[in-house]
């Protein structure tokens, strides 16, 4: 049912897109910024000053998008740098050129790399463990699953997503690093190996119900369809 599946995928992965998205933009600011005192200064700082932007068709503009800080425009106020998704991406190819658009390339590759593996193995192992043969998993196995799956991935991809989101935001006013490699070096230097673990906690709890949601939804489509 290759047609199914691609349906259900995408429904199940826009349901937890979402869900997700706000707990994501605290992420990225979490690592990127340090004029926020912890996960609920953040939230609230965001909610009382800006707007979330939430259709960034690209992971770098995205984060950029998600790192504005001005204020939604008011009048006699200046507009934000960022005017939306297109604005953004012709900023960045106008000032930053083609390259730009691909900055962090790298470290979302060695992100997603292994990462999509440990999210799959994880639910997986988790569903075969507590389902009996022949039957299908019930919704309550699907659901935490799913949600262990989703933290057992963010657990091992936050330190190349601090590094990602570091590496996007470079160039946004002068260039910092030279590269992945350089890009960690500098941040442990200056702020020791807990850099590298910045934004876990809202990446835990943003990645258990996205991805229960994601799980259920899309084996849920799945036996509807069949």
């Amino acid at each position: 049912m290759p047609v199914e599946e691609f349906v259900a995928g995408w429904i199940s992965g826009a349901l937890g897109l979402v869900l997700g998205h706000p707990f994501d933009t605290v992420k990225v600011r979490l690592q990127t910024q340090t004029t926020y005192r912890g996960i609920v200064d953040c939230m609230v700082k965001i909610y009382r000053h800006e707007s979330a932007y939430c259709l960034a068709p690209f992971d770098l503009i995205k984060v950029r998008l998600q790192n504005q800080t001005e204020p939604v425009a008011q009048p006699g106020s200046p507009p934000p740098q960022y005017q939306g998704p297109m604005h953004c991406a012709a900023s960045i190819f106008r000032e930053e050129g083609y390259r730009g658009l691909f900055r962090g390339a790298w470290a979302l590759m060695l992100r997603d790399t292994p990462t999509v593996g440990i999210y799959f193995i994880t639910y997986e192992g988790l569903c075969r463990q507590y389902t009996p043969e022949g039957q299908n998993p019930s919704s309550a196995t699907v659901l935490v699953a799913g949600g262990f799956a989703g933290i057992a991935s963010w657990v091992a991809a936050t330190p190349l997503d601090v590094i990602k989101s570091r590496m996007q935001m470079d160039g946004l006013r002068r260039r910092v690093y030279q590269g992945v490699l350089d890009c960690m070096m500098s941040s442990v230097r200056q702020e020791g190996l807990g850099v590298f673990f910045r934004g876990v906690t809202i990446n835990s709890a943003r990645a258990f119900p996205v991805n229960a949601v994601t799980f259920l939804s899309y084996e849920y489509l799945l036996r509807w369809w069949g």
